[in-house]
């Protein structure tokens, strides 16, 4: 089951959740139950994260300028000294020759403190949306928490789209035969990558005279990670649920958010920020949701106030749907979330 809602201004969207949990494949849900087990014991209460456990739950791969499942990937260096790089992915498509291609600049998930440009998981997503959007993605693998807390993840975020608007992306020789489309730029991300495409489009939109190319034409938000001091329904109901735990929420926000700060710092509880003004270049949105991902409460408020204020904004909501599905391609809701994220693209291309 796979619902499209676009709610009228002021009405409040909700999702239908089955009673029963949704049927996932033993082989799945073993590796679910063991990367559950891996994050509670790599989440330790003083803020350190045990390195040595992290290949059990993030093996990486490098970058392949052969063509894999008709993706091109290279690594670019933003700033050597902090380890910001980017992962260029290109669909190797001969027909895209001479083809403007949109770029989509993603954020990865993984509570702010896990994963990066090169986990395999985030490789096979960005290969997926660069090959069925027919678009060059860009993977920022942005600095983590604990080590670094608010707001550096948003500030390489803007120190990558401020190198997209620069004179250098033409001297990478992955991109030397395509012309781009920085006035067709989206930002994408899932769980904490959607926290901060939000973010870093909200600092885009207060600065959009400072920018020579780039101009954000969406974001698209999957399962964002915001968050608030009072639990909301959906988060007492499916505590628990697969992947994600308020146990691991709160861990996350603790070693994100600045020292003393509770999960009602804009951060987290980004409501109250656009309640009292969202900018007017800030860009059209897509949300997506998930029926069995405590979260969803948070997407659907999200929803709710760009609605109020004027925003364009789609939702999309798969019924059946656990936080991060989208990490395992066989699954029906992944190929129909690529189809929306390239009808999404398509639409808003301002060309």
């Amino acid at each position: 089951m796979h619902t499209t809602l676009i709610a009228s201004m002021g009405s409040k969207p909700s999702l239908q959740v089955p009673m029963k949990w949704p049927k996932i494949p033993w082989t799945d849900r073993l590796l679910l139950f063991m990367f559950s087990i891996l994050l509670d014991l790599s989440c330790r209460f003083n803020g350190i994260i045990s390195c040595c456990l992290r290949p059990f739950f993030d093996p990486r791969t490098a970058a392949n300028p052969n063509p894999v499942s008709g993706v091109c990937t290279s690594d670019i260096t933003i700033n050597s000294s902090s380890n910001l790089y980017v992962r260029v992915f290109v669909p190797s498509d001969t027909n895209i020759k001479g083809r403007l291609m949109p770029v989509i600049v993603y954020f990865h998930g993984g509570w702010f403190s896990f994963f990066s440009a090169s986990s395999c998981t985030y490789d096979t997503i960005c290969r997926m949306i660069s090959r069925e959007a027919c678009a060059v993605v860009v993977s920022v693998n942005y600095s983590l928490a604990p080590k670094n807390k608010f707001p550096v993840a948003y500030d390489d975020g803007i120190d990558v789209l401020r190198f997209l608007d620069s004179d250098q992306i033409r001297s990478i020789d992955i991109l030397s035969n395509l012309e781009l489309d920085f006035g067709s730029c989206f930002l994408a991300g899932d769980s904490s990558g959607g926290n901060i495409a939000h973010h870093v489009a909200r600092r885009w939109a207060l600065s959009t005279q400072n920018w020579k190319k780039v101009q954000l034409a969406g974001i698209i938000l999957i399962q964002p990670l915001f968050g608030g001091e009072d639990r909301t329904e959906s988060e007492i109901r499916l505590d628990g649920a697969p992947v994600i735990s308020m146990k691991v929420g709160d861990w996350a926000w603790k070693a994100f958010l600045p020292h003393g700060a509770d999960r009602n710092h804009e951060a987290a509880n980004v409501f109250d920020a656009i309640k009292l003004g969202i900018e007017e270049a800030f860009p059209p949105a897509l949300v997506v949701v998930g029926g069995f991902d405590p979260l969803q409460d948070w997407h659907l408020r999200y929803y709710e106030v760009l609605k109020v204020k004027g925003k364009q904004v789609k939702l999309v909501e798969y019924p059946y749907a656990i936080h991060a599905f989208y990490v395992f391609p066989e699954y029906n809701d992944t190929g129909k979330l690529m189809e929306e994220i390239k009808g999404f693209v398509q639409a808003n291309r301002p060309i």
